[in-house]
């Protein structure tokens, strides 16, 4: 047997290697929709410890035996698809609160806590992590340090990196180890951080924490396009202002954000596509005339106009007075006022995941995201290549999510459809698929973007790291690969392109 010799929770059960054989990469579903599901690992494993951990590592080492971390399923590049001989270690079972220091103040909390437990609790203790993923209810810290993560508050808290004090984790060669924020020399913590899995399982994170918010302030302006309402975010971050939440939808985008968050249906019975989703299908068989349509002045106009949200924390009136400042900022520059509602109606929904991508998909659809990020300077070459990349393919809107002062996030949603009038899905959409997404990542690096901000690289983008890192970064990723995982037990496949030529 597979597990022998190995002395805690495991199981190698058909409906629990179904269970863990994917993560919610879009592609998958794909697959799954015409008949096909992923091997599957051979097994999964359920440490309780940083030493079962380090079991497990020594255990595979021997072995030859691949191993998946996991933590909670939700990444979306295709960072968790194990072979039929690997095992998946699941690390939900470690979530205690090993050290809680409120003077400095520091949490150290092992990698499987899910997100918004560990955000609720610091909340009664009256602080904040200030990390906000979309994905709160369905990651765990683990999964976000792994991923090198981007919460909604990234302007005034940080990306997951800026939490991050030391973390532990076991590498591939067994070793447990603990990694620290240095002050001199070289530091190692950035390495782990954003490796998927493919350096060492991640055990425990040392995350420095802020008071949380006693005021906020709300404020949201509409403009005439898309690209004034990016030069008034980069005004605001360049003069000195950090807004917990800046998000700026195109006008598509934003249309649909100003009717609210995803809408709860109740029905009885089964449900199947009706003539709405065959009227869908249609449509986005020419999804070029669409895109045309929603790119003219008199849509825009009709739509509103691109919209800008931001909320400001604070201690005081520190907060307000800091939404004075944008207004002064942004007015001038052309932005209309629209209040505070859009901005509180927002966080009132903040984590109000759509649920329509499984009935869009079983309608003949493709949907699926992109986050990328460039200069200030690059970001108007990038927006519209990547436009003029997927605009024959798919249908695209963008809204702009992340802001610094040096540059921003493009988060880019599409969709599509390539089935036959009456017909299932078939080869012809999954080519329409993987082409869209192959002529967005060639226009994100044209235009001298990065292809991943916050949800990873996985397998789904891995094939285009070359192009981004150059060969000699490839190549010092390759010698700290072989430093941490001689054997290449860790997560093979993630991140990093194959070893032979991208085709």
């Amino acid at each position: 047997m597979l597990l022998d010799g190995l002395k805690l929770l495991a199981s190698d059960d058909a409906a629990d290697r179904v269970a863990y054989g994917r993560d919610l990469w879009p592609r998958h579903h794909l697959g799954v929709r015409s008949g096909r599901l992923p091997a599957g690992p051979a097994a999964i494993v359920w440490p309780r410890s940083t030493e079962e951990v380090a079991e497990v590592v020594a255990w595979a080492r021997k072995r030859s035996v691949a191993l998946v971390p996991f933590g909670a399923g939700s990444g979306v590049c295709a960072g968790v698809l194990p072979s039929s001989d690997a095992v998946v270690v699941d690390l939900k079972r470690m979530a205690r609160w090993r050290r809680f220091d409120r003077g400095a103040p520091l949490l150290d909390v092992e990698s499987g806590h899910m997100g918004l437990p560990l955000e609720e609790r610091l909340n009664r203790e009256g602080f904040t992590l200030g990390h906000f993923p979309s994905s709160i209810l369905c990651s765990t810290v683990g999964g976000w340090v792994a991923a090198r993560s981007a919460g909604q508050a990234s302007g005034y808290y940080g990306k997951i990196e800026d939490m991050v004090v030391a973390l532990e984790c076991v590498t591939g060669r067994g070793d447990v180890v603990t990694l620290r924020q240095r002050a001199t020399g070289p530091s190692l913590l950035p390495l782990v951080i954003g490796s998927e899995g493919t350096l060492g399982i991640i055990t425990s994170v040392t995350l420095r924490l802020h008071p949380a918010p006693a005021a906020r302030a709300f404020a949201a302006w509409s403009f005439d396009s898309t690209r004034e309402g990016w030069q008034a975010m980069r005004a605001l971050f360049q003069r000195g202002l950090r807004p917990a939440i800046a998000r700026l939808y195109d006008p598509f985008d934003a249309m649909l954000a100003k009717q609210g968050s995803a809408k709860r249906r109740t029905h009885t019975g089964p449900h199947a596509p009706g003539a709405g989703s065959a009227v869908l299908r249609t449509m986005l068989r020419n999804p070029a005339a669409l895109n045309a349509l929603l790119a003219t002045r008199s849509f825009t106009r009709a739509a509103g106009g691109a919209m800008l949200v931001v909320i400001f924390d604070g201690a005081g009136d520190d907060a307000e007075a800091n939404a004075e400042r944008a207004r002064a900022i942004v007015e001038p520059m052309g932005a209309r006022y629209e209040g505070e509602g859009p901005a509180q109606k927002w966080l009132a929904h903040r984590y109000s995941v759509s649920y329509r991508q499984a009935p869009a998909i079983a309608a003949g659809l493709f949907i699926d995201t992109m986050e990328v990020a460039a200069p200030w300077a690059k970001l108007g070459e990038l927006y519209e290549g990547v436009l003029r990349a997927v605009g024959p393919h798919a249908f695209i809107m963008a809204h702009f999510s992340h802001a610094y002062p040096d540059g921003c996030c493009i988060y880019f949603s599409f969709a599509g459809s390539a089935s036959p009038d009456g017909g299932p899905w078939d080869a012809a959409c999954e080519q329409t698929y993987d082409q869209t997404w192959r002529r967005a990542l060639d226009a994100v690096l044209a235009a001298g973007g990065t292809i991943a901000h916050h949800h990873g690289v996985g397998r789904s983008k891995a094939p285009r790291m070359d192009r981004e890192l150059g060969s000699g970064g490839i190549a010092v990723a390759r010698a700290v690969k072989r430093a941490f995982d001689p054997d290449g037990i860790l997560n093979p496949g993630a991140l990093l392109p194959p070893e032979e030529a991208r085709p």
